[in-house]
């Protein structure tokens, strides 16, 4: 006898059915009074040659079903990190020279329908455009040689634009050995430092490029470094350290010694950069990796 609800139901019985119905195993009609199987726990009726019906489940039978506290099922890992897109080197500059000169041609051209091809032939470039393009030049070959530098575990980020601002870092590096920041200029002449005063006049350096006086460069140096120190806190490491480099692509370098440093900043040439870029340090692939993520975020791509 099975039960339902706690209490005992009947199982099939062989009676001579008071009404009419159809054999739920095979669709036979059943007239009144035909003797058939009729099951009371599910009010059908079967044929008497038909198989008996399978009897209703039983709390005994019925599978047992183990609850499990939500915070003890197992989660999901999260996804692996995505590793940030470094960028192209010069990218932005190039962009401007090309807009700039776009500009020109289209001046010249609307006032001189006739002969502005000829003007733009016969005529240069000014300066404020051409420096565009070649600091780009500039951004473009130093990135290729920071570039050769990612398989001894050197991450970098090329042309980072600085939030809420149309200004941008050339370059930053996060190795083994530290955070830099670099800004690659395509000067003409050698650059040396000129320190003046200390008996009389207060002590002073300045930063000098054939005759050049490029002391403000290192100030946009330092204002680029105390950006990304502010972002190297606000991700929980303002413990590490962070430099500034300003790397002189194409100057003319002597032979021999002619990097120095002026007010924290080191001046120097691309494969001097490289060497102090891979000299041994203290921060692990895994903080290494996790900062070149955070940089990224904080300054995306120009």
């Amino acid at each position: 006898m099975a039960t339902s609800g706690g209490e005992a139901v009947p199982g099939p019985k062989t009676m001579r059915l008071r009404y009419a119905g159809t054999c739920r195993a095979c669709g036979t009609a059943l007239a009144a009074g035909t003797t058939g199987v009729y099951d009371r726990s599910t009010k059908s009726v079967t044929c008497v040659k038909c198989p008996a019906p399978a009897p209703l489940e039983t709390a005994a039978s019925t599978p047992v079903v183990q609850l499990v506290p939500i915070d003890t099922v197992p989660k999901p890992l999260p996804p692996p990190p995505t590793d940030p897109e470094a960028g192209v080197a010069g990218s932005s500059a190039r962009r401007e020279f090309e807009r700039r000169s776009a500009a020109r041609e289209t001046r010249i051209r609307d006032a001189h329908p006739r002969l502005g091809g000829l003007i733009l032939a016969v005529s240069e470039q000014p300066q404020s455009t051409t420096a565009w393009a070649r600091g780009a030049k500039g951004e473009e070959m130093l990135g290729r040689g920071l570039d050769s530098l990612a398989d001894k575990g050197v991450r970098l980020l090329h042309d980072r634009r600085i939030p809420r601002t149309r200004a941008n870092i050339d370059h930053i590096v996060v190795a083994p050995s530290g955070i830099y920041v670099i800004d690659a200029k395509r000067y003409a002449g050698r650059p040396t430092l000129r320190v003046e005063g200390g008996v009389i006049r207060p002590r002073t350096s300045r930063l000098v490029i054939g005759s050049r006086d490029g002391t403000k460069l290192v100030e946009g140096v330092h204002k680029q470094v105390g950006l990304v120190r502010d972002a190297l806190a606000a991700a929980g490491h303002d413990d590490l350290p962070a430099r500034g480099m300003l790397c002189f692509v194409d100057a003319d370098w002597p032979l021999f010694g002619g990097s120095f440093q002026i007010d924290g900043v080191d001046v120097l040439w691309p494969r001097k950069a490289y060497e102090r870029l891979t000299s041994p340090g203290t921060l692990a692939p895994t903080i290494v990796d996790e900062i070149h993520r955070r940089l990224a975020e904080a300054f995306p791509i120009a």
